[in-house]
């Protein structure tokens, strides 16, 4: 919805944010069903209904998150139903590779797990909740930005607002 609000703001058509707020999605699947395995949260039930590693293994629930994880990089290379410059395509994937990974979300879930066990402090906590949960839900709102053609003082502006509201 993020993505989709974005480029709704700049007057452009949601749709060709579709397979980008789709990869989102596919980003967040996968990081749900790693949180639930044994060796993070160890959760049984996910919206009321069993976790995907209680009802196929442990193996297979790793492997759904691996396939969900590269398949959204695949998803937003590979849009072709609006022509998508290749360099947006670029600073797409890069972007998402920034909020997916060692310096977003899992640089966040790294913290999480070792604050379990040692504890943490307030700014702790902002590290946690800014890259763990606030660095996607920022790409979500910088990939409408980029779809969008913002200038680099909009993308700043958005990427601050993006800040704010993961932390929140």
């Amino acid at each position: 919805l993020l993505v989709l609000a974005v480029l709704h703001a700049f007057g452009k058509e949601g749709e060709i944010g579709l397979d980008t707020a789709c990869a989102i999605e596919m980003i967040h699947t996968y990081s749900l069903i790693h949180d639930d395995l044994p060796c993070m949260d160890n959760d049984d039930l996910r919206r009321g209904k069993p976790t995907n590693h209680k009802v196929f293994g442990e193996g297979m629930a790793v492997l759904a998150g691996d396939a969900l994880l590269t398949l959204a990089f695949e998803v937003v290379a590979n849009q072709s139903k609006y022509e998508i410059n290749p360099s947006v395509k670029l600073e797409l994937v890069l972007e998402l590779a920034r909020a997916a990974g060692a310096e977003g979300m899992v640089g966040g879930q790294v913290a999480d797990i070792e604050a379990e066990e040692n504890g943490v402090d307030l700014q702790g906590l902002e590290y946690i909740h800014e890259n763990k949960t606030g660095k996607l839900l920022g790409y979500s709102i910088m990939a409408g930005a980029i779809l969008a053609g913002a200038s680099l003082e909009q993308k700043e502006k958005l990427r601050e607002f993006s800040r704010h509201l993961g932390l929140a």
